[in-house]
């Protein structure tokens, strides 16, 4: 097993996307925002790819499936969050549509990474 395997993963990589575009617009958010939904989008993005790395690397496939649903979960947050933040005018339409991008492309990666261990687990496949 390749320590360092996850890096050369595009759901790996897509998803330092979605970290380095969401401290981008973070930048945009007022600074009431810092130390609550700033700090939540950090969290959840930075979860993205804290879960695949961890995934890849385990040994069992039903843990490796479990990580994955995991990067997903954190996924869906980070798209609930900038949602509101358009709501609240901290970011523009185009931000969020651009995201939205993002997002939906990471959520096709996780899912096909998530297909390739469903074979030897019953995990549930993610709805797209």
């Amino acid at each position: 097993m390749e320590v360092f395997g996850y890096r050369n993963l595009v759901a790996y990589q897509k998803a330092k996307d979605i970290i380095k575009r969401t401290y981008k617009l973070l930048k945009k958010f007022p600074a009431e925002e810092r130390y609550a939904m700033c700090d939540q989008l950090r969290r959840a993005s930075v979860s993205i790819t804290s879960n695949i790395a961890e995934g890849v690397n385990r040994y069992s496939v039903k843990d490796k499936a479990h990580f994955i649903e995991m990067a997903f979960g954190s996924l869906m947050e980070v798209s609930s969050q900038i949602e509101i933040a358009e709501e609240l005018g901290y970011i523009t339409s185009e931000d969020r549509m651009s995201m939205d991008e993002l997002i939906k492309e990471e959520a096709r990666l996780l899912s096909g990474l998530q297909n390739s261990y469903k074979s030897s687990t019953d995990s549930t496949d993610f709805k797209q």
